[in-house]
Formats: structure tokens, sequence, C-alpha cells
């Protein structure tokens, strides 16, 4: 239970929040007669220079390599912002040190892929309270007074879009075999992907038949596969959740020899993208998980200490939470995502 003091900290943080919304960065603009932030259809033009400090787990997955990769070249685009790359880190505490030192150092927001969400929702709070917009991405803080946005993929959809793509190709087949090989079954994402899985399956009347858990790894992947291949002597469909781990899956696929069924992957790798563009083995499709998210929150980050708004949108302030969209790629639209694809 929260002591009355943390409990107090947290209202003022609540009400700093709110202001934030309607205040930050905004002493700038009442100096200059503006009552709030500028939506500027415009965004691109150069405005004050910014510092913007970003810190995001150890680059040990194509995923986060391109995370990082992504952000640092939005950064480049505009000759207002000073990124500062902390190391990357798997070290809660480490990662916590870097964004102290963030605070200390005043940068005027912070980017911030949490190595876990739980485990920095403390110092964030402590950046807001210094008046620093903290832009959360992908993982989330669990306080909502942790960040001024929040940017994030749709691991539901991306479950949802993956089974939608099944239900159409097998929706007239209710004995359609369908499997699923998972990512970690301890974290929530690859929970909240299942979950959006079999609810779409469930409206055109199937279900996921054999199910393994993997880890995000190509190792775990070729293990995972192998395993499901030998436990289910006929497959329609596969559900693949994650590239990085589909590389290996691909590998136990074609050392079993079989090809009876076809495979939708998840991520959107450039190996699986190819894989589809070329149309030689079983996988046919992927779900996108932007890779992008980081540079989103680069982006986004400017504009709040910029004190800018979406230029897209009616709404005077940047949204609170961004939450990016799962499409379905296949050898019909390849081409359009493939410039954005990661390197498993």
């Amino acid at each position: 239970m929260r002591t009355a003091r943390t409990r107090r900290r947290m209202f003022a943080a609540a009400g700093a929040l709110v202001v934030a919304g309607l205040v930050t960065g905004c002493t700038a603009g009442a100096e200059e007669g503006n009552s709030g932030p500028t939506n500027n259809a415009n965004n691109s033009e150069s405005g004050d220079t910014v510092t913007i400090g970003f810190s995001g787990p150890a680059a040990d997955h194509g995923w986060l390599g391109a995370i990082n990769s992504a952000a640092i070249a939005e950064a480049e685009k505009y000759d207002d912002v000073e990124l500062v790359v902390a190391e990357g880190t798997n070290d809660a505490n480490l990662q916590i040190s870097q964004v102290e030192t963030f605070i200390n150092d005043g940068v005027d927001a912070i980017v911030l892929l949490p190595t876990d969400g739980a485990a920095l929702t403390e110092v964030a709070i402590k950046a807001m309270e210094a008046g620093i917009p903290v832009i959360n991405v992908d993982r989330e803080f669990s306080s909502p007074f942790a960040a001024r946005t929040t940017v994030l993929g749709d691991n539901y959809g991306m479950g949802v879009s993956a089974g939608t793509y099944i239900c159409e190709k097998l929706g007239d087949n209710p004995d359609a075999v369908v499997a699923e090989i998972a990512g970690i079954d301890s974290l929530p994402l690859t929970q909240d992907r299942s979950k959006g899985f079999s609810d779409a399956l469930e409206d055109c009347g199937l279900e996921v038949s054999n199910r393994v858990a993997a880890d995000f790894t190509v190792q775990g992947g070729e293990a995972a596969a192998s395993q499901l291949l030998a436990a289910a002597p006929k497959i329609d469909a596969i559900w693949n959740h994650d590239d990085d781990q589909g590389v290996g899956v691909l590998a136990a696929i074609d050392a079993a020899g079989r090809d009876e069924f076809f495979m939708v992957g998840g991520a959107g790798s450039k190996n699986a993208m190819d894989a589809i563009k070329a149309g030689n083995s079983v996988l046919e499709a992927t779900v996108i998980y932007p890779s992008t998210q980081g540079a989103d929150g680069v982006a986004l980050a400017r504009l709040i200490a910029q004190n800018k708004a979406l230029g897209d949108l009616v709404e005077q302030d940047v949204p609170n939470r961004v939450v990016l969209f799962a499409p379905v790629v296949t050898a019909d639209n390849v081409d359009q995502y493939l410039p954005t694809a990661f390197t498993s």
C-alpha cells in the first residue's frame, strides 16, 4: 500500500500532468501572447533547439536495434533537436541512473523505452515532477502520472489482424487446424497477442488447435516449432508471433519437410518481407509491430518541448496516448512496408 506521502506526491504529479496538457511549454507562449499550444500545420519548420534524452534496452533483438536506429535517424532530420542517447541496457537500475542523469542535466524531454515499465515508473514520475515531459515507448509504466504521452504498438491488434487474415483464408473450413507459436508467455504483450488471435478466430468459427511458446530468439523459435510439428501431423495455418524467432521457425519447418500449411509472421522484419516477396516458403504474410515507436517518441517529444501540436489534428495538444496500427503485409503490399522493415 502506498504511504500517504507517496499518494500526495502522486496527486501532485496528477495536477502537474493536467497542467502539462494545457500549460507545459506555455511559458514562452504566454510571453508571446498565446494562450496555449500551437497547432502548426508545418511542424517540420525549425523552432527553439530542444535537448531530448533517449534511453532504451540493449539492442539484443532485431526489433530493438531498429527502435534505436530509427530514433537516432528521426532526430537527425531536425536541426533543432539535440538527441542524447544513453547506452542500451537490460539493467533496470542502470536505466534508472540514466534517467536521473537526464533530469540533473535539465533536458527538455525524455523518450524512454523501459527495460521494465514498473521498475522505471518512479524515476519517470520524478522527471515529470521536475517539469520534464516523458514520452513512454512500448512498455508501459505502472502509473498514469509517469508519462506525458505514451506510444504503443497494438499487441491485441496484432492478434486480431493475424486471426482475421487466417479467417479470410480458412473461414469456410470449420475443421481447419490452426497453430500458434507465441513469444514469452509470461509477458503481457504475448498474452494480449494470443487473446486478440483467439478472439478473431472465434468470430469465424475457428480456434487454436495447437499452441507452443518460444522466447523471441532464433534458437527458441526453432525448438518450439520442432515441438509443434512433431505434435501436429496436419496443420492448415500457423501464426508465429515474432519474425526474429521466425528465422528458427522456418528452419524447423524446412528440416521437417512440411509445406501443407501457410504461415503468418509478426513484427515485420526485412527477412520476413523478403521471403513473402519471393514467395518461395510457407510464410505468406506478417503483421507489423512498428519499430518506428522510438522515432515517433522523438518526433512527439520535439513537438511537446516546442509547445506544438499535431498539425493534422484539430486538437491543440499532442495526444496523451498513441496506439499504432497493426497492418498485415502480403505480397500485394510488401513494397510499401519494406522501407521501414528491420533486419533480424
